[in-house]
């Protein structure tokens, strides 16, 4: 069981999502206002090694370093983090910390407590269930205290501490969303926003167009680039010369021999990974129940509605009626309808009610109706399989070049700590010719350049760059392997002269001053359009291209335009016939006039509604939320009770050049 813990796999995946989301513990707001550069206060009375303190709460530069490793453990799978990411990981716990400490005292200070009952049936009935409680026996102490730790990097006592506080938090945050709701007409609004349909002519004016008429005179680009000198001071940047030695890891792999003994010993380690639990493979069909009113209670009249709906299309199955043709018919779960019903291949982990009925039916058995959370099912099973172990042969095929990886990495790391010891020893050429390897000498290349036979690796780059030319051989990592280098030579940063920068001065005066045309002439190509109630005349004198829209949404894309959502969104808010102002579109100009609006129908809405509800009550509610946070952390602020060490969170902050973890 540990062992299918520390592999990857997709129920890994679903555990140590929700786990991330306990040690984070309600860590749903990031960077709030007034966090991480925003207070005002300036205490300096906290000691050395404490971040924050909230109440009597601390919030320690030992707690962030740790969460900061376990969330970038979780992201990158164990492998090294980046330092910029790391450095930002810090960051963000940081801020995650400070605000989990504040709902914390909040919801203590509202009355709110967590049971060691509640966290006993937590771990027995929860997510946590089926791994460490499988067909309801405990795995026992030590295997619960070797999960906890290889995981999480955690003692039991500290594990349980934490799924307190995330229990805790979900009282609070129900508490705060529980009043949320969204009525009737929020939600028709919303589905009318989002299928109004528009349709429009619009004049485009290009940026290119414009450019091709500026001819600027040497005068006006030597002005330029006086006037810009500032900007261009070190704008050639630094460049070095690098000689090195490519280990790559894909050659050696060829190399590598992979035997029996070596698949058997991984297969050995890490069984648990090919366990295949209990899975069925069925289709359902889903008649839904509403969802409960602003008053919290659900329409009986129409539960009993979609009951009998229900059970009318059990009685057609009963009479012989095509299961996947009736899905297709009438089920409410439009993703699988068009497929039959089908769910595919499940595990359990979904609604009780619903894996109950499931897995107690025999292969090509239907149910009876079977309801749930969202409504009522008749399920169908298509076939079933029982909990095994998939054997070596069946798996070799996936196991075979992981070993020969691991066996190839083994090897690379043994010839680039060989190479790098012979080469600052006997220097690079000795080294690579004991090791059949050979000296690359590259041109002068910046920090963005790639080196030949590596590629891409902005990790070398930093460590080229942060080397000491003609200092000792070193070593860096490469998505490919390893390369020993030796930075030859360095040339620092440099200002251009105006006539080595030329082609860039008269590309960047071109560039502002058709920016500032196309605005003038968009302003025109408006005004003239407005004057003479003619889009079209307009777009004709001016040189405007006249182009008309497909029927388009809010969530649309038109031709020069680009995302309804920016600018043109305008449209959804003219009447027929009605002229927009300039509009400002990246490197275009535009107006544009509504030719037609389309708006959905009432029969539209209302089929449309119901799904679109759930979607902005989780929305709403999620806001709400972080709202909540964001006003706590403020008023704790003002009331002098939550403290910032400055000093602390400065360092934090600027710790860019930090390594990863």
């Amino acid at each position: 069981m540990i062992r299918f813990l520390q592999t990857p796999g997709k129920a890994k995946k679903i555990v140590l999502g929700g786990l991330l989301v306990i040690i984070c513990g309600a860590m749903v707001v990031t960077l709030v206002p007034g966090g991480m550069l925003g207070d005002a206060f300036g205490f300096t009375n906290l000691e050395r090694g404490v971040l924050a303190k909230v109440g009597s709460q601390q919030v320690t530069m030992d707690e962030v370093s740790r969460t900061a490793q376990r969330i970038g453990r979780q992201q990158f799978g164990g492998r090294s983090v980046p330092p910029n990411i790391a450095a930002y990981l810090r960051q963000a716990a940081a801020e995650q910390l400070i605000t989990q400490k504040a709902l914390i005292m909040e919801a203590e200070r509202l009355g709110f407590k967590v049971t060691d009952q509640e966290l006993q049936d937590t771990l027995h009935k929860g997510q946590f269930g089926q791994l460490l409680f499988p067909d309801g026996q405990y795995v026992g102490d030590q295997q619960y205290e070797m999960f906890v730790n290889s995981q999480f990097n955690m003692s039991i006592p500290q594990f349980e501490e934490a799924l307190k506080t995330q229990l805790l938090m979900d009282k609070l945050r129900a508490a705060v969303e529980g009043p949320v709701n969204v009525s009737l007409q929020d939600v028709a609004d919303e589905y009318k926003k989002q299928n109004t349909k528009v349709k429009f002519e619009y004049a485009v004016l290009s940026m290119d167009d414009v450019m091709k008429d500026i001819k600027p005179t040497d005068a006006e680009l030597h002005s330029y680039y006086d006037a810009h000198k500032q900007q261009y001071v070190n704008s050639v940047p630094e460049k070095r010369q690098v000689r090195y030695i490519v280990i790559d890891n894909s050659k050696l792999a060829n190399q590598v021999q992979v035997n029996n003994t070596d698949l058997q010993a991984y297969y050995r380690d890490h069984q648990d990974q090919y366990r295949v639990p209990d899975q069925v493979n069925l289709r359902h069909i889903l008649v839904k129940t509403p969802l409960p009113g602003a008053d919290g209670k659900t329409d009986p009249n129409a539960v009993k509605a979609a009951e009998k709906k229900a059970e009318d299309i059990l009685a057609k199955l009963k009479a012989g009626g095509d299961f996947a043709a009736l899905a297709k018919q009438y089920s409410d779960d439009t993703a699988s309808a068009q497929n039959g019903g089908s769910l595919g291949w499940i595990q359990k982990g979904r609604a009780p009610e619903f894996e109950k009925a499931a897995f107690s039916l025999k292969k090509g058995e239907t149910s009876g109706l079977v309801q749930s959370s969202y409504g009522f099912h008749i399920i169908r099973l298509d076939d079933k399989q029982e909990a095994h172990l998939k054997s070596l042969d069946e798996v070799k095929p996936e196991i075979e070049p992981i070993v020969r990886q691991q066996k190839a990495a083994a090897v690379a790391d043994r010839v680039a700590g060989a190479v790098l010891s012979q080469a600052r020893s006997n220097g690079l050429e000795k080294a690579a010719s004991t090791n059949n390897l050979e000296v690359i000498t590259s041109n002068y290349v910046t920090r963005t350049d790639t080196l030949p036979g590596v590629g891409m690796s902005p990790q070398l780059m930093d460590a080229i760059f942060s080397a000491a030319p003609k200092g000792s051989p070193e070593s860096a990592s490469t998505p490919t392997g390893t390369v020993i280098f030796q930075v030859a030579d360095a040339k620092p940063p440099a200002t251009p002269t105006f006539e080595e920068i030329r082609a860039r001065v008269e590309s960047e005066f071109k560039g502002d001053k058709a920016q500032a045309l196309l605005a003038q002439k968009t302003n025109q190509l408006s005004d003239k359009a407005r004057n003479d109630h003619d889009l079209k005349k307009a777009a004709k004198e001016l040189g405007a291209t006249l182009k008309t829209s497909d029927f388009v949404t809010s969530s649309g894309q038109v031709p020069d335009l680009g995302s309804m959502s920016g600018p043109a969104s305008v449209a959804f808010t003219l009447k027929p016939g009605e002229l927009s102002g300039p509009l400002n579109v990246g490197r275009s100009g535009a107006v544009l006039q509504l030719l037609e609006r389309q708006e959905p129908t009432s029969d539209e809405i209302t089929k449309g509604s119901e799904p679109l509800r759930e979607q902005l009550l989780t929305r709403k509610r999620g806001d709400a939320f972080q709202l909540f946070a964001a006003s706590l952390r403020k008023t704790l602020e003002k009331n002098g009770k939550l403290r910032i060490n400055q000093e602390e969170m400065s360092r934090l902050t600027n710790a860019k050049s930090e390594a990863g973890f």
